[in-house]
């Protein structure tokens, strides 16, 4: 009676989340051959997003950081009509923001005003857009800025590791780049270079843009019209995917003086294209709450240990931990993955997470710049922008066995990085596993 009452206050809890994005009717309309896709908000906010499609795909690994700096360029370098202190002071006027950035499939350039101060701010955002400096002194500026907030993360475990992983596991692909680039790199960047990359990617063919705000359909496509005029059309784009399997557990370390020590494993994800994408998200939810359960609260191996998905045009399941004792987490790790997969997740697991991942995605997008982003998402890796405000159909259409058939069929073999005191770790336990070999490093 009690798993009967649990399950219809789930489902009522399901049916009651009414997400804020899909409360007045979004739309698409195509100015000069670009998608712009309007959601509006009913509130005052306007939250504007030009997105330029191709992200790591558009340069080679020795120019890593080039788009990030290009993004940067655009508001800190001045603009034809501007300087960088003239640009930010009619900015700061009106406490309207314009910046841009860069990641692994997308860069975005965005701006955010009140309603009343649009036709002030929109000039400026175009300006950024099609006229920016690239001012060799600016440049020369942010660039030391980036390269000294570079030192300061790779100073950072966490992201120490997580570089690692992704430069050895995706080894030969452009997702081995970072956005960011090396302090190295950056350093050997010039204005004119940087300029001339911009404008080789600012094309038509790459761009689309979301307006999330009350503004006229008339309005709008009057001034993208407007914003395009000077812009190129550029060849056709399209986001490659790519399936990322590991053929073999493998097993890379490096020596590091570190108050613990860092472990991260990367292995299989459903490509954004498949038919288990939500499944799986659901199944990794549901396992990183388990892997936190035994390997932190059961097994007192660390503070903080993770699992989460991590999706794009390579979609992969990452782990990590920070623990004194490697081998016998990658021992609880093993056993916990051998029993999900033999005795799969509950009823009560699905139904709880399918709320809590719903309330948790339409929490974070209350704001009119979350919505923009995760609209941005959407039409980026699934090419369907529509996905931002429908996930509560997709979530709610999956079922126990779904979860349970994409956790066994993308969580197998794995690459592991390790940073810390190599004389710690017996890198066989993570190359031939745990289990059924006689080893039993939890009792060891």
């Amino acid at each position: 009676m009690k798993k009967y009452i649990y399950t219809l206050l789930i489902a009522s809890a399901i049916g009651s989340i009414k997400p804020a994005m899909a409360q007045t009717k979004a739309y698409e309309t195509i100015v000069d051959g670009v998608k712009v896709i309007v959601q509006p908000s009913g509130n005052d906010i306007i939250e504007i997003q030009t997105v330029i499609k191709g992200g790591v795909d558009t340069y080679p690994a020795s120019k890593m950081g080039i788009e990030a700096m290009a993004m940067r360029a655009l508001t800190e370098c001045g603009t034809a009509k501007h300087d960088k202190n003239s640009f930010k002071d009619a900015l700061d006027k009106v406490s309207a923001s314009v910046n841009g950035y860069a990641g692994k499939d997308y860069a975005v350039i965005a701006m955010s005003c009140v309603k009343p101060d649009f036709d002030t701010v929109w000039p400026l955002y175009t300006e950024a857009i099609t006229e920016p400096k690239f001012d060799t002194t600016e440049f020369t500026r942010i660039k030391q800025d980036a390269i000294n907030a570079l030192r300061a993360n790779e100073s950072q475990p966490d992201a120490s590791i997580d570089k690692m992983a992704n430069q050895i596991a995706f080894a030969g692909r452009d997702y081995a780049k970072e956005p960011q680039g090396t302090p190295e790199i950056i350093n050997s960047l010039t204005a004119a270079e940087t300029k001339t990359y911009y404008n080789s990617v600012l094309t038509k063919s790459r761009m689309f843009i979301v307006i999330v705000g009350d503004i006229s359909q008339a309005d709008i496509e009057s001034k993208v019209k407007g914003l395009l005029s000077t812009i190129k059309k550029g060849a056709p784009y399209a986001m490659k995917e790519s399936f990322f399997r590991a053929y073999n557990n493998s097993f890379n370390e490096e020596s590091k003086e570190l108050a613990t020590n860092y472990v991260e494993g990367v292995t299989s994800g459903p490509q954004v294209s498949a038919p288990d994408y939500y499944a799986f998200q659901i199944a990794m939810r549901i396992f990183a709450d388990r892997h936190f359960l035994d390997v932190r609260t059961n097994n007192g191996l660390s503070y903080a240990p993770q699992a989460w998905f991590s999706s794009g045009s390579i979609s992969v399941a990452k782990f990590s931990v920070s623990t004194t004792q490697p081998n016998k987490y990658i021992a609880v790790f093993d056993k916990l993955v051998d029993s999900t997969k033999h005795n799969g997740f509950t009823p009560a697991e699905l139904a709880d997470m399918k709320v809590t991942y719903l309330t948790g995605f339409y929490y974070k997008n209350e704001t009119n710049s979350a919505q923009a982003s995760s609209i941005v998402s959407n039409e980026v890796l699934h090419n369907d922008w529509r996905k931002s405000l429908t996930l509560i159909d997709n979530v709610k259409k999956v079922t126990l066995a779904d979860i349970n058939n994409a956790f066994v069929k993308y969580i197998g073999n794995i690459i592991w990085v390790y940073q810390g005191d190599t004389k710690k770790v017996d890198p066989t336990l993570y190359k031939n596993g745990t289990l059924h070999t006689g080893d039993n490093p939890v009792n060891n």
